[in-house]
């Protein structure tokens, strides 16, 4: 099992021995390294990233550590760094894997991320059996490649081609292939919006005026003809005012 992870300290020079740890240790894969929590928000809001565990200093300017956690809807394992013993309650009521206390060495390191894969591992095993796929295989040019489909954002139709954008790629991933196709190998989360696009419902931050915002840097358009089947499925997975 391999760990997605997102390290964040504002002292560069912190912020390198982490990343030098990171690559010493074989089950962990370097995400993302930030110097602030708002810079990591902004990475994960922005579905440029997929993590499975975030290792974050406590102390840092403007939104401390336990804050930025705090922020995120679901937020993954944790690990904190701190230079103050007092706050290991703290990150234990955040549900901490655990917390490395300054000075702390690379033997430190390794036993805490050891319990964050225990951690993983075991939340894992526990989970039920999918009845539906995970994953499906996108050919591109002469090569198959794997995508999970949480890792999809949306599904853009281009002629004949489609162009399927994913979490932590600037650039979507392009095959000859028609939307009936592969929306049969789509779960119930996914949810054809207009005639161009398949979005990810569970990849939406925001709908508004008919628009779904994903992420920071895309913009999805719910067409005229689609607006009554999205809307019933936004009033079955929405609190609040009916919508009308």
């Amino acid at each position: 099992m391999t760990l997605r992870t997102l390290i964040i300290d504002d002292e560069p020079i912190a912020l390198e021995k982490l990343r030098s740890y990171v690559d010493k240790v074989s089950f962990l894969e370097l995400t993302g390294a930030c110097g602030s929590g708002f810079e990591a928000m902004e990475l994960i809001a922005g579905g440029e990233v997929c993590v499975d565990l975030i290792i974050t200093d406590i102390n840092m300017p403007d939104l401390n550590g336990m804050d930025f956690v705090g922020a995120l809807p679901n937020p993954p394992a944790v690990i904190f760094i701190t230079a103050y013993a007092q706050y290991a309650v703290d990150s234990y009521r955040l549900n901490a894997v655990d917390y490395l206390l300054k000075p702390y060495g690379f033997v430190d390191f390794q036993r805490a991320v050891g319990k964050a894969l225990e951690r993983l591992t075991a939340r894992r095993r526990l989970e039920p059996v999918a009845t539906v796929p995970e994953s499906l295989f996108v050919k591109i040019d002469h090569r198959y490649q794997r995508v999970a489909l949480s890792d999809i954002l949306f599904i853009k139709g281009y002629g004949e081609y489609l162009q399927i954008y994913t979490c932590g790629s600037d650039a979507p991933l392009v095959t000859l292939s028609s939307f009936s196709a592969v929306m049969e190998r789509l779960t119930d989360d996914f949810l054809q919006v207009h005639r161009s696009f398949i979005v990810n419902m569970n990849r939406v931050d925001r709908v508004e005026r008919n628009r779904l915002q994903i992420g920071q840097s895309h913009v999805v358009p719910v067409g005229e003809s689609y607006r009554n089947s999205f809307r019933d499925y936004l009033s079955s997975h929405a609190v609040g005012v009916k919508i009308r």
